[in-house]
């Protein structure tokens, strides 16, 4: 996983933990469109820096459900990612308005080209 995928895949997991501290993992990846054991690494990775604490409850059920509760190291951390994403995201906008407007350009030229050339073969058609 690249340094760009693993910040904006913590930055995600901090938000949703930050909303949801109950969620389960197999909800998180679901919602994040990764893999269950993806989710699991980075959970892993979160907790092993500081940044969250899991704890686990014992359930009537079988299973043992977690809480994941972002700590203050934590927060301080989504809130970097958080504007670090902003600035990529506005910077992504720019570049994609500017291809936006050059590819407007293109067109209205390309499309300007094609009417005379309409014209012109109209022009033949009638001299014909």
């Amino acid at each position: 996983m690249n340094n760009f995928d693993e910040r904006e895949i913590h930055y995600r997991l901090l938000k949703i933990l930050g909303e949801q501290p109950r969620i389960t993992q197999r909800d998180m990846a679901k919602r994040m469109g990764i893999s269950l054991g993806k989710v699991n690494y980075c959970l892993s990775q979160l907790a092993d820096k500081g940044l969250i604490m899991i704890n686990r409850f014992i359930s009537s059920s079988t299973k043992l459900p977690y809480a994941y509760l972002l700590t203050p190291q934590g927060l301080e951390e989504k809130s970097k990612l958080a504007v670090k994403s902003l600035k990529r995201k506005l910077s992504e906008y720019q570049e994609i308005k500017q291809q936006i407007e050059a590819l407007s350009h293109e067109a209205e030229k390309d499309n300007l080209e094609n009417m005379y050339l309409i014209e012109q073969s109209k022009a033949l058609k009638r001299a014909l």
